[in-house]
């Protein structure tokens, strides 16, 4: 046997696609790789000839252990399940914020600094002083609309 044997190559890359496993967790390569080996296996016993042959029986072997068992091996292997928060309105809400450029009276925009950038901000209409802190109550186009923090005393 030869190292330019297609029995060889489609086993080696079989093998090491299923090592490959270990460092790219989630349970594709896994099945890719054993797609390889069924590719190997077909064209020892004869089943197959010729590389069209061959691409064709991993294609078709790939997508049906990719459909059949992906759920069990993202079972086996696990995986990030977590699903983040999509809605950046919710991120922002009810955030404090840094008033830069005085905000009002009425709607004429001003600046404040939310998470270390400066942006555009309206109040509720009445005059919001530079150095005040504002509560952010939502984001409108590019700026954000904000309401003056009222301490106890």
């Amino acid at each position: 046997m030869e190292l330019t044997d297609p029995i060889i190559i489609w086993g080696s890359v079989g093998l090491l696609l299923m090592l490959a496993e270990l460092i790219i967790p989630g349970g594709i390569v896994i099945l890719l790789g054993g797609a390889c080996l069924i590719v190997a296996l077909s064209l020892g016993i004869g089943l197959v000839e010729g590389i069209a042959q061959s691409l064709t029986l991993w294609f078709i072997v790939s997508i049906i252990f990719l459909l059949g068992f992906r759920q069990v091996t993202q079972k086996i292997v696990g995986g990030d399940s977590h699903v983040g928060n999509t809605d950046e309105e919710l991120d922002i809400y009810n955030q404090i914020a840094l008033v830069k450029e005085a905000i009002g009276p009425a709607q004429h925009p001003g600046r404040i600094e939310f998470q270390g950038t400066e942006w555009s901000a309206l109040g509720d209409g009445s005059e919001i002083a530079v150095g005040a802190e504002v509560r952010i109550i939502c984001r409108e186009n590019i700026g954000l609309i904000v309401e003056p923090i009222k301490h106890a005393k």
